[in-house]
């Protein structure tokens, strides 16, 4: 997956960037027949357009450039982080209506569903501290194919 984005400015080894990319599903939103699916992501604000990635090479405010996730990662990344706190909420309430028998099963079984999402939210918490895992999200900037300001040859 793949974004276009601005240097803003330059902060030590932080490149301080602007997408310029704001589409998101088929592209067709805003034609007519296309179903303003993208809307619904925006209910609660939309997306952050200015961040900080590390320098991969020299850049300057103005440079243009492409942030690139690898394939795979947004996916892995939503299943880890819904399915897994449902898989999690379903196994800890099935287990806790087991143990607690007839005559508790709706209590233990709430039990169990919470500690299933505890587990979840602790582990979603834990896997950015794993290399392994950030190597597998990460985001890597690459110049604009004949965009970059500060490769034009000087006279």
């Amino acid at each position: 997956m793949q974004a276009r984005a601005r240097v803003l400015r330059v902060e030590k080894d932080l490149a301080w960037l602007e997408l310029s990319d704001t589409a998101g599903g088929c592209g067709r939103c805003d034609e007519p027949g296309g179903c303003r699916s993208v809307q619904v992501t925006q209910v609660f604000g939309g997306p952050e357009k200015v961040f900080a990635l590390p320098m991969s090479f020299p850049v300057k405010p103005g440079d243009k450039v492409v942030i690139s996730i690898p394939d795979g990662a947004p996916l892995s990344a939503a299943l880890v982080a819904y399915g897994l706190a449902t898989l999690l909420l379903l196994v800890g309430a099935a287990i806790g209506s087991v143990v607690g028998g007839d005559g508790r099963a709706d209590l233990f079984g709430l039990v169990g569903g919470a500690a299933g999402l505890a587990l979840a939210w602790w582990i979603n918490k834990a896997l950015p501290r794993s290399r392994n895992w950030r190597h597998h999200l990460r985001m890597e900037l690459a110049p604009e194919a004949g965009c970059m300001q500060s490769q034009h040859s000087l006279p």
